[in-house]
């Protein structure tokens, strides 16, 4: 078996060395590596088109290092280390960004996109920039998408695999999680295709007074697949699929199937700057649980419709997000829910800037809810669904800062 999976492997790893030595792309290959806190990679890789990313260093024509640290202002320094590799191995240079606590997401990423832009320009020209001077580089991308995937025996899928263990015991207690995890993407301008599976198991032992030893376990199967076609600028068409089993939902089994549909009524590839989408969905979904209902059910088949409404902005003076969802089971709309939640982060002067953070739902479908009554131990111990006919939150953010503007230096001592 161990010799089985060597080879495995080996095939492999030779298969992807052998598909990334056959490319023929002559363009610039990237290798974005973010390290320690946000670099906002999607918006970057949409701005700078410089050339062609890559997912492995040793793939790649320059590897570009990203790094932040907080300043004292309360900002952050972000360090650009541009490192040649193969025939770029002796040019390197190194290009800092420092923005302010009041900036904007949208300014920060633009500094950014200025940085990465200027740092590449390096392995383009054969000579330095001289200092302020503009640029503006474009490039033909047309057939950018057909020569990445020349060669590529993966054809763009993408796999990870992921386990975890945890064990933590106490003279009277004891706790043991473990899980596992993997997925499945291949992702083009075209189409979009996900799948994903997920096992959970969590145990609790407890030392009683009486002497005895309560267990108690939860378990959580799940696997989920997404396909979306593209329809152009401004529509998409696909499915979402689930099937899953949790004990503390009390269900033993539910599979469910929804086509969809979205309109976006900003062009999608403005997606890094504002969106916004509205999606409808209509499927079907079986259940059987273990234990009988709130509704005098252990199994049913219902039908489920959804509508959505998403949107997303990103400007210089901050930034904007908002969602509504409503979805009821059929027949008629006695089972339904309505969730609302926002997030708005304003810069409303210089040093001054506010967020604010809200959602609510009301909650009518809790169609797996078992019709007797959460003993104490499921109760305190969180180990079935309660019902509940809401949910709410809410928080707000007040940030004021001044004093000293020349106050970037990062200082590491007895860390940050």
């Amino acid at each position: 078996m161990l010799l089985a999976s060597a080879t495995l492997v080996a095939w492999l790893l030779a298969a992807e060395r052998a598909g990334q030595s056959s490319q023929s792309d002559s363009r610039l290959r990237i290798f974005l590596d973010c390290s320690g806190g946000a670099c906002y990679e999607d918006f970057l890789r949409e701005e700078v088109t410089l050339g062609q990313y890559v997912r492995d260093r040793t793939d790649a024509d320059v590897h570009v290092l990203m790094t932040r640290a907080q300043t004292g202002a309360g900002g952050h320094e972000y360090t650009l280390a541009f490192i040649g590799l193969g025939s770029y191995a002796t040019t390197a240079r190194t290009l800092k960004v420092t923005t302010e606590a009041s900036d904007s997401e949208d300014r920060i990423r633009r500094q950014l996109a200025s940085a990465l832009t200027l740092g590449l320009l390096s392995y383009l020209a054969p000579t330095d920039l001289p200092p302020g001077l503009a640029i503006s580089a474009t490039v033909d991308g047309a057939n950018a998408a057909s020569s990445a995937t020349s060669g590529d025996p993966w054809r763009r899928w993408l796999f990870n695999l992921n386990a975890f263990a945890n064990l933590e015991s106490e003279e009277s207690t004891s706790q043991r999680n473990w899980g596992l995890s993997g997925g499945a993407d291949r992702i083009t301008p075209q189409w979009k295709v996900t799948f994903g599976v997920n096992v959970s198991e969590n145990r609790d032992e407890f030392d009683l007074d009486d002497g005895s030893r309560l267990a108690v376990v939860r378990e959580n199967r799940a696997f989920n697949w997404l396909t979306v076609r593209s329809l152009g600028d401004h529509w998409s068409a696909g499915a979402t699929g689930r099937v899953r089993s949790s004990t503390f939902d009390n269900t033993r089994l539910a599979i469910n199937l929804s086509p969809a549909i979205e309109w976006n009524f900003f062009p999608y590839a403005m997606y890094t700057r504002r969106q916004f989408r509205v999606q409808y969905a209509i499927g079907g979904s079986r259940f059987r649980y273990y234990e009988e209902t709130l509704y005098g059910r252990v199994e049913e088949t219902r039908a489920r419709q959804e509508l959505s409404a998403t949107f997303e902005q990103r400007e210089p003076w901050g930034t904007l997000e908002g969602r509504v969802e409503a979805s009821n089971y059929f027949p008629g709309l006695s089972t339904h829910r309505l969730e609302v939640d926002g997030e708005v982060d304003v810069r409303v002067t210089r040093g001054l800037s506010v967020s604010i953070e809200a959602s609510a739902s009301r909650i009518r479908d809790q169609l797996a809810l078992p019709r007797r009554d959460a003993s104490s131990e499921e109760v305190l111990l969180r180990l079935r669904q309660l019902q509940s006919d809401f949910e709410a939150r809410f928080e707000i953010g007040i940030q004021y800062r001044f004093g000293s503007r020349f106050a970037a230096i990062v200082n590491p001592r007895f860390g940050q």
